[in-house]
């Protein structure tokens, strides 16, 4: 199955949005745009937006909510774990609702892994358009023995330890 790329999901989501621009000429284009009565001077929805509320509307419309608000949540760690337990802890990535967090040691892992219900009621209170459902804690990496696809199931090398 072939994946579809990046830049081709982009352009159709476009398309989705704004619909074909090129089916029509631009005079076309220009016309079934126009709804009577919108070119009065003072007519409804004339009036000055500010700019965070248009990229608002912007975001909302091209469907931005989600990605920026994980983005934020990821610049934003210390806030929610405070300042300590950051230190000791990093957002890695979200995947399918669920947020992954590398600890330096696994007594960190461990901390907060019982913190876990308190650290995911403040990330759906303060980013709900995130989605994340659950956090997973991860402490270091540790050494694998496993060596290629076809390794031998067991303790392996370690049985002759001591």
């Amino acid at each position: 199955m072939i994946e579809e790329s990046e830049s081709r999901a982009v352009y159709e989501r476009f398309r989705r949005v704004f619909g074909n621009g090129q089916a029509r000429s631009s005079d076309a284009r220009k016309r079934t745009k126009k709804e009577p009565g919108s070119s009065t001077a003072f007519g409804l929805g004339r009036d000055a937006r500010g700019l965070g509320e248009v990229l608002d509307n912007l975001t909302a419309t091209l469907g931005w909510n989600s990605p920026l608000a994980q983005s934020e949540l990821l610049a934003s760690w210390a806030d929610i774990a405070g300042v300590e337990t950051a230190e000791h802890s990093t957002p890695v990535g979200i995947e399918e609702g669920t947020l992954t967090v590398r600890c330096d040691s696994t007594a960190w892992a461990t901390q907060l892994r019982l913190m876990r219900v308190q650290i995911t009621s403040q990330i759906a209170a303060k980013y709900p358009d995130a989605g994340i459902q659950s956090v997973r804690f991860e402490g270091p990496g540790a050494p694998s023995w496993k060596r290629g696809p076809k390794s031998i199931p067991g303790r392996g090398p370690r049985d002759t330890y001591g």
